[in-house]
């Protein structure tokens, strides 16, 4: 397979300055760090193809000979980094400085020093976020405005000033960790420990960003767009990966955490994905039938209400409710019909009622089925 070019994997233009490569160099190999991205192979090869064009492009005789023979005039020159000659710690140990001295050796790859360096990751960040029904049915695009520590824009987040000014640590000689040998009675015991002095970044930055005093962020507010999908329910939770709080001096983002909140409606009942509504009718129109408006998330739609409809009965509007998070299916809307009872009446209403009352067809009239489940618990009794 033919290499790609330099220039493209760094997404950079061929007049680009030493530090414009070396920007984009660090945001291709903060995008795939093999701690960000575990047990991914592709990103791994990305990981080393970007280092082998920034091995290439920051060297001004190699960037030359590149210019004007392509890879043909660099092959062999490049260290092995894309063709697996050098190991990843082999890649941290030439371009580390880039990272503020962050990133060493790590589980799986080894480490040519003997030691491992830790890898700087910013804090997640929670927040809640309230929806209506009728935006949890239909999914809506959020934007909302967080205060978050963000990388410095003057040192690019190494926190150095300018020049890149570091030196390893006088404590643990740039490893990063410190190992300590104790006697017990059973004899010397070893022990390996973070390095207190640069926290396990092997480097000490010599001369501080002015800007953020060598932390490598700075706290500034930032407006976050969030696509929300359909379906979600109240205490659900979403992870947008990388929008939480910068890592000190270089690392990875922590990640962004949406909690759910949902606003009630006024009229539906939300029951997993099905949706409640309680339709109350008078005696005569449930006798007689009708036909009524009913609520919907889309708007108000009109149902029939058969003559003799019983209260309790429930009628079912398909494809009315909420739909599956994971879009499998749609819920439906349940009208639960509740007979209207006045709980007073007049004179005139009382002796018609009475008179009502004493036609057949107002004398309860079970069904076969209902009558024997009503003989079956008079003989238990």
């Amino acid at each position: 397979m033919a290499k790609r070019d330099y220039y493209d994997i760094l997404g950079v233009q061929k007049n680009a300055s030493k530090e414009e490569i070396k920007k984009a160099y660090r945001k291709q190999a903060l995008k795939y760090h093999p701690d960000k991205n575990p047990d991914d192979k592709q990103a791994e090869e990305n990981f080393k193809e970007a280092a082998e064009a920034y091995e290439i492009l920051s060297n001004d005789n190699k960037r030359q000979r590149y210019n004007q023979f392509g890879h043909a005039g660099v092959s062999g020159t490049s260290g092995g980094f894309g063709g697996g000659g050098m190991t990843m710690d082999d890649i941290f140990s030439s371009f580390g400085d880039i990272f503020g001295g962050h990133f060493g050796g790590f589980g799986g790859f080894g480490s040519s020093r003997g030691s491992r360096q830790r890898v700087n990751k910013g804090s997640n960040l929670r927040v809640r976020v309230k929806l209506n029904l009728q935006e949890i049915a239909a999914g809506v695009e959020k934007k909302i405005k967080v205060k978050k520590y963000k990388e410095c824009s003057l040192c690019d987040g190494s926190g150095a000033a300018e020049g890149r000014s570091f030196s390893n640590c006088s404590m643990c000689n740039g490893t990063g960790q410190v190992t300590r040998i104790s006697n017990t009675f059973l004899g010397q015991m070893q022990t390996t420990s973070t390095c207190p002095t640069c926290n396990g970044e092997g480097k000490m930055i010599t001369r501080k960003c002015p800007v953020c005093y060598g932390e490598g962020i700075i706290k500034e507010e930032e407006v976050i767009s969030i696509k929300i999908p359909a379906g979600v329910a109240e205490g659900m939770q979403l992870n947008v990966s990388g929008k939480g709080n910068a890592a000190r001096r270089g690392g990875i983002n922590g990640d962004l955490l949406v909690i759910i909140e949902e606003i009630p409606h006024a009229e539906l009942v939300r029951d997993d994905n099905n949706l409640i509504y309680n339709l109350f009718i008078s005696v005569p129109d449930a006798a007689l039938g009708t036909a009524v408006e009913i609520p919907t998330i889309d708007g108000k739609v009109k149902i029939k209400i058969d003559a003799g409809t019983q209260s309790g009965k429930i009628l079912r509007l398909r494809g009315k409710g909420i739909p599956d998070v994971n879009g499998y299916y749609k819920g439906d809307l349940l009208v639960n019909i509740n007979v209207w009872i006045p709980k007073s009446l007049s004179r005139e209403e009382a002796k018609l009622l009475e008179k009502l009352n004493a036609s057949p067809n107002f004398k309860p009239q079970p069904s076969k089925s209902e009558k024997t489940i009503f003989d079956k618990m008079r003989d238990m009794f």
